[in-house]
């Protein structure tokens, strides 16, 4: 059984997002926590947050051990795009784009 937890709409892009998750994915969950608390990035924060949602959602619903668990799959997905507009010379204009993204963790038992 695998347990979910979802964060939408946090303010970083995805690109900086799945340089974090990569660290962490297929790790025991105690083993990927202690690996994003000593990161230097915001990012691990926000990474981090979702991680022991799943880790609640499994406990809670589902009855799992937390000691036990595994992040089974972690992705994050484009979010929206809040677009804004920077004055340039001769009366231009350039976009500036403000991404977003959404993460996704399932959990889930690894067996001994």
């Amino acid at each position: 059984m695998k347990a979910k937890a979802i964060a939408n709409d946090i303010g970083i892009s995805p690109q900086k997002v799945r340089l974090v998750i990569d660290m962490v994915r297929g790790k025991k969950v105690d083993e990927a926590l202690t690996v994003l608390r000593f990161l230097p990035s915001p990012t691990a924060k926000a990474v981090a947050k979702v991680i022991k949602s799943a880790v609640a959602n499994a406990e809670n619903n589902f009855q799992m051990s937390p000691a036990q668990l595994r992040i089974a799959d972690i992705f994050a997905d484009k979010g929206h795009t809040l677009k804004r507009f920077r004055p340039q010379s001769r009366g231009r204009i350039s976009p500036i784009l403000k991404r977003s993204s959404s993460i996704t963790v399932f959990v889930t038992e690894e067996e001994e």
